[in-house]
C-alpha cells in the first residue's frame, strides 16, 4: 500500500517546454519581489510576516495553477477548525507541498520543520524559515534536531500555531511513500501532549519536479486530503498515534490511484 501506480517512462512535452519561460519568470519574480516584503513585515512582528508569507505562497500556488496549468484538488475534512492549532502528519513529495500546505492551512498559523540547507539562500523562503517561527534542523545532529523539534512543540501550545512535520524526513521522488522516521514526529507528540493531530496526505506534487522545472510538466494533478483532527489522550501510544496518521495517508494514496486504474 502507498505504491504508485505503474508508470510508462515519460519525456517533456511540447507544451511543457513552451509554458515553462513564462512560469520560471512569475516564479522567480515573486520569489525575488516578496524577499524584502517579508523582511520589512518582520519588523512589525511575526504575525504581519506569517500574513505576507500567506499571501506569497498563496500566489505561487496560483502561478503553478495559472502557468503550468496545475489542478489542485481538495479534501477538507468539515472537523478542521480555522485558528486552532494541529501537528500534522503529512507525506512529502516535492518542494511544492510547503507552499500549497502553507496556503491550505493559513488561517492556523503553519510551522514547519526543515533542513538547514533550506534555510539559506533562497530568496523569500530562506528568511521566512528563519524568522518566521519553524524549526530549522540539521539532520546530522539528531540531538539538536529533535531539541528544534521540543521547542517548536512548546511554541504551538505557547502561540496556538500549527507544526507541520514530514516523518519521511525527505521527499519520495517518484510518489512511493517511504518508511517514517518516528523520532522527530514523537518528540513533536511528547511536547505538545494536548494539540489533536491531524494526518495529510499529498499525491502527484512529486510530478512536477520530475525535471527538476525544466521543463515544468503542464497540467499535473494534484490531489491533497486534509483528515479529521485526532483527539488527544494522557494514556495514549504515540506510536500507534503515529502509525495511525500513516495508515490514513496510505489509505488516501491508494484510494487515488485505485481510481487512476479503473
Amino acid at each position: 500500500m502507498g505504491e504508485p501506480t505503474p508508470a510508462v517512462a515519460m519525456r517533456p512535452r511540447l507544451i511543457d517546454w513552451l509554458v515553462t519561460p513564462l512560469f520560471l519568470i512569475l516564479f522567480s519574480g515573486t520569489l525575488l519581489l516578496f524577499d524584502p516584503i517579508l523582511r520589512a513585515a518582520s519588523r512589525f512582528g511575526q504575525r504581519p510576516q506569517e500574513t505576507a508569507a500567506g499571501v506569497l505562497e498563496g500566489i505561487l500556488v496560483g502561478i503553478f495553477r495559472l502557468a503550468a496549468g496545475t489542478r489542485v484538488l481538495v479534501e477538507r475534512d468539515p472537523a478542521l477548525r480555522p485558528g486552532a492549532p494541529y501537528l500534522v502528519i503529512a507525506n512529502h513529495q516535492s518542494l511544492f507541498d510547503i507552499a500549497l500546505l502553507g496556503a491550505l492551512l493559513f488561517r492556523n498559523s503553519p510551522k514547519f520543520i526543515s533542513k538547514r540547507e533550506l534555510a539559506r539562500g533562497l530568496p523569500s523562503i530562506s528568511f521566512h524559515l528563519r524568522r518566521g517561527g519553524h524549526a530549522i534542523i540539521d539532520r546530522g545532529d539528531r540531538d539538536g534536531a529533535t531539541r528544534a523539534i521540543r521547542e517548536l512543540g512548546a511554541r504551538v501550545r505557547e502561540h496556538g500555531a500549527t507544526a507541520v512535520i514530514f516523518p519521511e524526513g525527505t521527499r519520495s521522488r517518484a510518489g512511493v511513500l517511504g518508511p517514517f522516521k518516528p523520532a522527530g514526529a514523537l518528540a513533536l507528540l511528547e511536547a505538545a501532549p494536548e494539540v489533536p493531530v491531524v494526518a495529510i496526505a499529498v499525491d502527484g506534487s512529486w510530478r512536477l519536479l520530475r525535471w527538476n522545472l525544466l521543463p515544468i510538466p503542464f497540467c499535473t494533478r494534484v490531489r491533497v486530503r486534509i483528515g479529521a483532527p485526532i483527539a488527544r489522550r494522557p494514556d495514549e501510544d504515540r506510536s500507534g498515534l503515529l502509525l495511525e496518521a500513516r495508515a490514513q495517508i496510505e489509505k488516501a494514496l491508494a484510494s487515488w490511484r485505485a481510481v487512476e486504474q479503473e
